[in-house]
């Protein structure tokens, strides 16, 4: 089975369009305003009209208030959403999308917990732990902790570059793979030929 890719804190719709002409299957806009790669309502949908069919756009958020996911729903065009901070599944699925779940990952128990308590999730985002962030860390952390037994797709992201994801497909084998900063010339930019090799490693493998 093919591993899947999604390049993650895109900014600018060249960056879009290079990430789907390198063969990336979803692109991930951040709805988070203190992080460096956010973009607004109109930024991203004009992001999102310059997409070809069959890529998804995924809206990215950090515990919202309900309106800006109802507002990236009407006016973004998003129709699959992905919580990254202490939301309950209530609120997650309230919005009747399609939807992921972020899961910081400490120990053995983290992932089966996750899956456990998020049971209407689409599937799971497995990230690096870091008390002071919710996500885009930029470190690895150790693979060992993702269980085989997965009810739901598993999306491996975490300090995630060209010279680790071969290995790190191959060891986890999840549904897909997210980047961010590891195809970036600096934070929010991303570079195309990053972009390429990524996505030619990933596919070597997956």
């Amino acid at each position: 089975m093919r591993t899947r890719v999604k390049i993650c804190g895109i900014t600018r719709i060249e960056d879009a369009v290079q990430a789907v002409e390198a063969g990336a299957d979803a692109i991930g806009l951040v709805f988070y305003p203190p992080s460096p790669r956010a973009v607004d309502v109109e930024q991203a949908a004009r992001i999102v009209r310059a997409l070809p069919p069959f890529v998804e756009a995924v809206g990215l958020f950090v515990n919202p208030d309900p309106d800006l996911v109802r507002t990236v729903i009407d006016e973004v065009g998003i129709g699959l959403l992905q919580f990254h901070g202490d939301e309950p599944s209530s609120f997650c699925a309230q919005f009747h999308q399609r939807w992921l779940k972020a899961v910081r990952v400490r120990d053995m128990e983290d992932v089966p917990s996750a899956y456990r308590v998020y049971p209407d999730a689409s599937g799971l985002l497995v990230d690096a732990y870091d008390p002071k962030k919710y996500g885009g860390t930029g470190q690895i952390f150790d693979w060992s902790l993702i269980p085989q037994e997965r009810p739901r797709p598993l999306i491996l992201a975490g300090g995630l570059n060209s010279a680790n994801v071969a290995a790190a497909v191959a060891a986890v084998r999840p549904w897909a793979v997210d980047v961010s900063g590891g195809v970036e010339r600096e934070k929010g930019i991303k570079d195309a030929s990053r972009i390429i090799e990524f996505i030619r490693e990933v596919n070597r493998v997956g």
